[in-house]
């Protein structure tokens, strides 16, 4: 009956901007500053089939578009891509668009941060969004590059290249992600199945705070959503060839092109490697090699002016010669920092395949969208993985058993309607269906060898065999609305409804080292089922106090899926133990302000949010199994400030502030044989504050056009967090310091970069056994790179 009556809603709101339009005929002029005529700047209309170009007399225009509001967004290089709202009310509307210079005013950023296209300082989210030049400057490379780029956002790698994250002391502490990753749209389901690499971007949003009504499951703590560049309809080739210290090699190359006058086609491929940056005094070689390839296509097909269709296939593959080079110990690993003595020598062989299907109608009275998506990860130990991270042979793990076992799969669709751009500014609307299939197969062993009894086990030589296989599914539905009730006062309202279920079959079995098969189970073959809803509500008011000027309030919910325990080698965790979702709910206030002709931009956020029914993680060794409880209920508090400056011509400024003061108001863990409730403890992974200043300078120096010089400076500072919840793994403050210069001359650029200039010791992930990970050391070079 709920579903049905979601329906019936959507509908409803369908129904609302169904009917004849009227139309008219836009025509503009786009000239300088000096009032010369500008040509080739691409003109569109946001969240509408029409875009053009202009002639060489700096016109351009569009027919028969319906009666509405729009805006219009302007792009060309070396100028600051700029908007103009635009009104069509009669059958000929006329504009005069004069397009500043590059460096003369702040750009003006569209995001699809609500899954259509909005100006950033216009919608009432804390959101900061990273464009395609500041990939670049910022040499991000990979998702763990991300920490402070947006307040209250830390990014870790654990020893394998995933990436766990958190925002505003919403952990991802599991395979369930707490902080949801889009990449083009697609859901990456978990840790698995989610490309960290990041090249050939177009932007990368980060949204701050619970998005469950548009995004769903496990985005409690926010989204980053990482779009990719679409072909376009002029032939670019492009590449990039970098060379650094710890013999870094980093290839990138691709090209967009029209195919025909309706097909498009888009290639980038991209190859790293990079020596360890441990040393193993094992085999007195380096630790952690690693090489990959990724690449990432597109075909885009317009069968009409407001119908399209883009395929999309990513792929990467990793080799990673001793994954997990870990310490035990913080004291012990800055001691003596990028050093290790393991004897297990494993190469970790990762191969993630994903692939999407979009089909995209924008018309006169309804926006359609479908999105059908694939996802696969392969991810395996070539041979024996350390599980002891010493020279004994006590423990390893075991999990090469064929491509049948350790590949997740999962599948998604999502439908989403929406109203037009030209429907009108006083009631925007977002509806749809998400639905999901997923299979996980899992084979994995935990081998006692001959030294197993200095870790306490009784037997030696042995391996305990651990099989799951896992299978998920659900459905969701979800709408939200901004209506404006006022020329200044609007509302938000939204809300989703998930339903997810859940089955997991698990075998237990003992194989001595000298029999070919098990001879006996330990555990049983069982099953267990389950399933959880969850509606994800959000609401809030909008106030301008000019057209500059913007303040919100909004509550918001947010959800984080349940699940079943898996099978452990240590028989005091039971498996196929249900535990439930975790909730929150949050408040913030905030305000989006524009000054001095859009030179200077000051945002800020106030947020509480609290946390009920928390999913408290233990990894469980040897085997690396994350068995989870719902123990205990947690606050988070704090502000959030944004700062962009346009100091001179050329000259920006940028300072990004987040405080989090995150703490448990009760959690109650088993330790030693009896219950400890480590209440007032602050949560894990989490900096009290986390910042970020850079000035970045632009400008041709007084010569030719074809000239341009560039220079960047970061700061990021990051107060001190904890890794265990007993909070005895403690990472005092530290700062790190980026910077680059840079000379181009016409499409070809010359920059040489450094990271963690000042070689900074840190620990940036830790484990709650003890183990930790330390954050890259001093990384430099050099990137050559061309877009012609």
């Amino acid at each position: 009956m709920k579903h049905y009556l979601l329906f019936s809603i959507f509908f409803t709101l369908i129904s609302m901007t169904s009917g004849a339009q009227e139309t008219g005929r836009l025509t503009g002029k786009i000239i300088s500053e000096s009032a010369e005529p500008l040509e080739n700047v691409q003109v569109n209309l946001l969240n509408s089939s029409y875009q053009t170009t202009t002639s060489g007399e700096g016109i351009f225009s569009f027919s028969a578009v319906p009666y509405g509001s729009y805006i219009i967004r302007l792009g060309k290089r070396g100028y600051s891509e700029t908007t103009q709202i635009v009104n069509i009310d009669s059958e000929l509307v006329e504009i005069e668009i004069i397009f500043s210079a590059e460096g003369e005013r702040l750009k003006e950023v569209v995001v699809t941060a609500q899954k259509r296209e909005e100006l950033i300082q216009e919608i009432p989210l804390s959101i900061t969004s990273l464009s395609y030049e500041n990939v670049k400057q910022s040499q991000i490379q990979n998702a763990n590059d991300l920490t402070a780029i947006s307040p209250n956002l830390y990014a870790s790698d654990p020893g394998d290249r995933r990436t766990v994250t958190s925002i505003r002391g919403i952990v991802t502490t599991s395979y369930d992600p707490a902080i949801a990753t889009y990449i083009d749209g697609v859901n990456q389901y978990n840790l698995d199945t989610y490309i960290t690499q990041l090249f050939d971007i177009e932007r990368i949003e980060v949204l701050r705070g619970p998005q469950g009504t548009l995004y769903g499951r496990n985005a409690m703590g926010g989204v980053i959503n990482i779009i990719t560049r679409e072909p376009q309809k002029e032939t670019t080739v492009f590449g990039e060839a970098t060379l650094g210290n710890y013999n870094q090699q980093r290839y990138m190359a691709g090209i967009r092109t029209p195919l025909t006058d309706k097909l498009f086609f888009g290639a980038a491929g991209l190859y790293e490697e990079r020596e360890g940056f441990y040393t193993n005094e094992f085999t007195g070689s380096s630790y952690d090699d690693q090489k990959n390839f990724s690449g990432n296509y597109y075909l885009k097909y317009l069968f009409s002016p407001t119908w399209n269709a883009t395929l999309n296939l990513k792929h990467f593959s990793a080799e990673n010669e001793g994954a997990f080079p870990l310490n035990m110990g913080i004291d012990a690993a800055l001691e003596n920092p990028y050093t290790l003595n393991q004897n297990q020598l494993s190469t970790m062989k990762d191969n993630t395949f994903n692939t999407s299907l979009v089909i995209d109608h924008k018309g006169e009275n309804l926006n359609f969208s479908s999105q059908t998506a694939y996802q696969q990860n392969y991810r395996y130990y070539q041979n024996p993985i350390d599980a002891d991270f010493s020279p004994l042979d006590a423990l390893s793990i075991i999990n090469d058993y064929g491509r049948d076992w350790n590949t997740v799969k999962v599948a998604t669709q999502e439908f989403r309607l929406s109203s037009p751009s030209g429907s009108g500014r006083n009631l925007k609307w977002t509806a749809g269906t998400y639905m999901f299939y997923q299979e996980s197969p899992v084979k994995q062993a935990t081998h006692f060898g001959e030294d197993a009894a200095l870790m306490g086990s009784e037997d030696i030589n042995y391996s305990l065999i651990n099989t799951s296989e896992a299978i998920g599914k659900g459905i969701a539905f979800f709408g939200q609305l901004n209506y404006e009730v006022t020329e200044k006062l609007g509302l938000i309202a939204g809300l989703r409804y998930d339903y997810e279920y859940k089955k997991q079959s698990i075998l237990g079995e003992y194989q001595p080292d000298s029999e070919p098969e098990p001879i006996f189970e330990y555990q049983p073959d069982s099953t267990a089922t389950a399933s959880f809803n969850a509606f994800s509500p959000k609401a809030g008011l909008t106030y301008d106090l000019s057209e500059e000027n913007l303040v919100f309030f909004t509550y918001s919910r947010g959800f984080r899926a349940g699940g079943l325990t898996p099978l452990s080698a240590d028989p005091s965790q039971p498996p196929l133990y249900e535990y439930d979702p975790e909730f929150s709910n949050n408040f913030e206030i905030g305000t989006k302000n524009s000054f001095l002709d859009n030179r200077l931009l000051v945002n800020a956020t106030l947020f509480y949010t609290e946390v009920t029914d928390v999913q408290v993680p233990t990894l469980v060794m040897p085997d690396g199994v994350i068995v989870t409880r719902n123990t205990g209920s947690l606050n988070s508090k704090g502000v959030e400030v944004e700062l962009r400056a346009l100091l001179t011509t050329g000259l920006e400024l940028s300072y990004d502030l987040g405080f989090t003061d995150a703490s448990y108001e009760s959690l109650l863990i088993a330790q030693d044989g009896s219950e400890v409730n480590f209440k007032d403890n602050k949560q894990i992974y989490t900096p009290e504050v986390t910042s970020m200043l850079a000035l970045q300078y632009q400008s041709n120096l007084g010569l030719n056009e074809d000239w341009e010089f560039t220079a960047r400076a970061e700061w990021k500072y990051l107060e001190e967090q904890y890794f265990d919840l007993a909070n005895n793994l403690r990472q005092e403050p530290y700062s790190l310091y980026n910077g680059n210069v840079g000379v181009s001359y016409r499409d070809i650029k010359l920059m040489i970069w450094g990271r963690n200039i000042f070689d900074t010791d840190y620990v940036s992930y830790g484990y709650n056994f003890g183990a930790v990970h330390l954050g890259n050391p001093a990384t430099m070079g050099v990137t050559l790179s061309f877009e012609i």
